[in-house]
């Protein structure tokens, strides 16, 4: 008999401690960290390929950018090519630019502040990681490995080349109804070349979202749920 309580003493403790270990801090978590990083090497290894290949194609001659004319030079351009129409009928064309503002070409000529804020959102995104989320939240995991994998793509691009390589131009050739415009006076329907790692950033950010939205939910449905418990607990006494 004694070994039986013994035994079942060990098997609470276990079951106690691997509750623990997945409602602890994520940085403690091997398997966070692992998702994490393998997240981040395969979205950030997809970006800087896809922008490589795409500069070394999609022209007609394989684009050589030069970091010194690219920084000297804000108003600096691709020299001019026809494109590829990538998916018919004008959804998608790669057509190469390079852009010295943030996401879709926002903030142009602002390449310091950029790295300077790349580098404070980095160090924001591990601390999210680390003592924000739980072991047990793969999802946000893999959220902020994407977010890291945009944020240090565009990052590598700045420092090494003064601007971000952008190729990804949505909807070419196709304007909006109505005569409307964009305040810039752009009538089509996305004016905007981007990359990979804008698509990352957005999709991260938009992951991350979902994800908080449904522990705040969670959190409630289990504060009900001892809520509910509790006053059972409270009728039951008052019944003695």
């Amino acid at each position: 008999m004694g070994a039986l309580h013994r035994r079942v003493g060990e098997n609470c403790r276990t079951i106690s401690g691997s509750r623990v270990n997945r409602e602890g801090p994520a940085w403690r978590s091997p398997q966070a960290w692992i998702t994490l990083l393998v997240v981040l090497a395969i979205a950030l290894s997809v970006d800087l390929w896809s922008k490589s290949a795409a500069f070394s194609s999609v022209g007609e001659n394989p684009v050589v950018l030069e970091p010194q004319e690219a920084v000297s030079d804000p108003s600096y351009r691709i020299p001019w090519h026809g494109g590829v129409h990538a998916i018919s009928p004008d959804l998608l064309d790669f057509h190469l630019v390079i852009n010295h503002g943030a996401v879709f070409g926002i903030g142009q000529s602002a390449r310091g502040i950029f790295i300077g804020f790349t580098l404070i959102a980095v160090a924001a995104g591990v601390f999210i990681f680390g003592w924000w989320t739980r072991a047990r939240s793969m999802w946000a995991h893999i959220a902020i490995g994407l977010i890291l994998a945009g944020g240090l793509g565009n990052l590598y691009d700045r420092i090494t080349f003064g601007a971000v390589r952008d190729f990804l131009y949505m909807f070419p050739r196709r304007n909006l109804p109505l005569n409307l415009h964009w305040p810039g006076g752009s009538t089509e329907i996305f004016p905007w070349v981007f990359n990979v790692a804008d698509m990352l950033l957005l999709s991260g950010m938009a992951l991350l979202i979902i994800f908080s939205r449904r522990e705040d939910q969670r959190r409630e449905a289990l504060a009900k749920k001892s809520g509910d418990a509790s006053q059972i607990a409270e009728t039951q006494t008052q019944g003695k």
